[in-house]
């Protein structure tokens, strides 16, 4: 399906400084009953969020309003555990265009470039500077350029450069899925199967 193209993308982030986050935490198991992408976000980090009761936990950073913006940043091994699509749902209907963390787990990562959720792997020893930066700035905001490849904090800082498929980054760059990215060259593929033919 069409999705909005990624290209630069400045905001202020929502610090997560915890370590091997599971796509159960994420999303709870018994939220998956619905195959439709939306409404997930509501239930994003739900047993964090709130109580047994469903009282808003106010020491949760979600629940903080001095906490806001398009890029959640979590501490390392984030999306471990199950295979679950839902939690890369969960995250974008929240309103995440990016996560930012030192390591993703493998189906995690896939699954959100699959869903023009943007990855970014930093060193860890510049993710602890950035967790520890927006706790104590919530107001501090973050660049992510998507074609150089680079983040950084803004105003003036030193960029940092992240790896990705390069065909993941021109789907998010185009905003295309698989089934967008193969009709946008269904010409090339014609082309080529029509000179494949002419060569038996």
């Amino acid at each position: 399906m069409k999705r909005d193209k990624f290209d630069i993308l400045e905001s202020t982030c929502v610090p997560l400084p915890l370590e091997n986050v599971d796509t159960d935490q994420i999303i709870p198991a018994r939220f998956l009953s619905s195959t439709s992408r939306a409404g997930f976000g509501e239930n994003l980090f739900r047993d964090w969020r709130f109580d047994k009761s469903g009282n808003r936990n106010n020491d949760f950073v979600l629940n903080n309003p001095s906490f806001k913006g398009e890029v959640l940043v979590a501490g390392k091994n984030f999306g471990c555990g199950s295979s679950r699509e839902h939690a890369v749902w969960a995250i974008s209907d929240y309103g995440f265009r990016a996560v930012v963390s030192s390591f993703f787990a493998d189906i995690f990562r896939n699954n959100a470039l699959n869903n023009g959720l943007l990855p970014v792997v930093v060193p860890e020893n510049y993710l602890n500077y950035l967790l520890d930066k927006i706790g104590r700035e919530p107001e501090t905001r973050v660049k992510i350029d998507l074609e150089k490849q680079s983040f950084s904090v803004l105003p003036d800082g030193e960029p940092v450069r992240f790896e990705i498929n390069p065909y993941k980054k021109e789907c998010l760059l185009k905003g295309l899925d698989d089934v967008d990215y193969l009709l946008n060259i269904k010409e090339m593929i014609t082309a080529y199967e029509f000179r494949n033919t002419l060569k038996r």
